[in-house]
């Protein structure tokens, strides 16, 4: 079955998603040998994609929603663990769906809420008959893996927001993307009018965001008020979320939450400890920011001290930047002093008009686009009182092969036209060894010059 059109004709336009070919992908070479677990920050449409492929790819399915479904059933997953004919006989009478050996799937959805079902998974793959996805969200909590075996036949993959491709999949425009991904790959301007369409609808999907039911409700209604208030509703829920599941760290968790937009609005990103407390040390807060972590609430961007092959190896966790999962709930989080965002300044943002520090929207769309095509995020900060030796750069991307030098890819993200790039230049200066393509991604075209290369932000996911 050729997976885009069938979910293209099914789903609808707005809700074609990528990981549905992952999904597609797992169906078809693991053949039930392992249960597929799919990751991501509540409200990105994990339930509603793994619903609908398996509507499409199987004869049946059960969908157990532990969010919702009764202790009873619960319990059964404790109960005959070692009578899976009566567990399996019990959950089609109790949800009304018959099972058909090898052409049926059991969901678990939000399987954080109840770590026996997933214990279970050890057994029911072993069994044989079905297929099993998983979804979640802080499904690496204590209290939710406690007093259980994670089990090693379950496979994990990351749900994001809707990219910037999907956005554009949603918005009507099937073919820009093509048009994106052979300039980038031919290193050739897109041209005035292929550029500015292109920019326009990168500064929509900043806004909008990548939430399905912000994206959903733009595309029914072009009201930003709408728009606005369906993404203040997910930050409701993460809200809540805190309090309810962070236990005695959700004031911390809270603070660290509330602390993302005026940290980013600063010119220097680096999140500041002291803002939370005066003389706060990171062990301290350590599991906060975990936590908001293990809900994908926030990408972290962790300091790399030397821009060499092994990123991870130089990494200080103390020192990081700390990026909303999504801009556009990062601008309702940011701009919400009356409760909602207005039209007005919606409008103003689209059109560049508003007198804010856009740096932060533009180089936290980049962190989600980056971490969105599978990325780590590490930065570089050198400080001194050597002017030669100071320097920040904003991204550094490791190369897929690795070489014996010249492996790393330093990116400047620039929001403005009149810019500097003194420290991308100390740094190919120092580090020249290391690095390969520095890159500056700003507003206009492409454009190789003095070394650099340039590009329009809408490329990020490419890089």
């Amino acid at each position: 079955m050729d997976s885009q059109k069938s979910q293209k004709g099914a789903i609808g336009t707005i809700m074609k998603r990528k990981i549905y070919r992952q999904l597609l992908d797992w169906k078809e070479k693991r053949s039930g040998e392992v249960a597929l677990l799919v990751e991501g920050a509540r409200r990105i449409g994990k339930s509603y994609i793994v619903e609908q492929f398996a509507k499409h790819e199987y004869e049946s399915y059960i969908l157990i929603d532990f969010n919702k479904t009764s202790q009873l059933v619960k319990d059964w997953f404790d109960l005959y663990l070692e009578d899976l004919d009566t567990l399996f006989l019990y959950l089609s009478q109790h949800y009304k769906v018959r099972l058909h050996e090898r052409k049926s799937l059991i969901i678990l959805d939000e399987i954080q809420l109840c770590p026996r079902a997933r214990a279970a998974i050890k057994f029911l793959v072993a069994d044989g008959r079905y297929d099993y996805i998983e979804t979640g969200s802080l499904v690496s909590i204590k209290k939710n893996t406690q007093g259980i075996v994670l089990p090693s036949e379950e496979r994990a993959v990351q749900m994001y927001p809707m990219d910037f491709e999907e956005f554009l999949w949603a918005t009507g425009n099937d073919m820009l993307m093509d048009l994106i991904r052979k300039m980038y790959a031919e290193r050739k301007p897109m041209g005035q009018a292929f550029h500015r369409q292109a920019m326009d609808a990168f500064r929509l999907y900043m806004i909008v965001g990548g939430m399905p039911q912000a994206v959903r409700k733009y595309v029914e209604t072009k009201d930003f008020d709408a728009v606005d208030a369906a993404k203040r509703d997910v930050l409701t829920i993460y809200r809540n979320d805190i309090f309810h599941y962070a236990g005695e760290i959700a004031d911390k968790v809270a603070s660290i939450f509330d602390q993302i937009p005026p940290q980013l609005s600063r010119h220097e990103k680096k999140f500041r400890l002291s803002a939370l407390k005066p003389g706060a040390k990171y062990r301290d807060w350590d599991d906060a920011f975990f936590w908001l972590k293990d809900a994908r609430v926030v990408n972290f961007c962790y300091n790399s001290t030397e821009p060499n092959i092994g990123l991870k190896i130089n990494e200080d966790r103390t020192t990081l930047k700390c990026y909303l999962n999504d801009t556009g709930l990062l601008i309702s989080h940011a701009f919400d002093e009356k409760g909602i965002v207005s039209s007005e300044v919606y409008q103003k943002l689209l059109f560049g008009k508003l007198e804010v520090n856009e740096g932060m929207l533009i180089e936290n769309i980049v962190a989600q686009m980056l971490t969105a095509s599978g990325n780590r995020l590490f930065f570089y900060s050198k400080s001194s009182t050597d002017a030669e030796q100071r320097m920040e750069i904003d991204f550094l991307l490791q190369k897929d092969k690795v070489t014996s030098r010249h492996n790393i890819r330093p990116i400047e993200v620039k929001s403005g036209t009149n810019y500097r790039l003194s420290s991308l230049t100390k740094c190919m200066n120092k580090f020249g060894y290391y690095i390969t393509t520095p890159t500056i991604l700003h507003t206009a075209d492409v454009q190789e010059k003095d070394g650099f290369i340039y590009l329009p932000l809408y490329m990020a996911p490419l890089l």
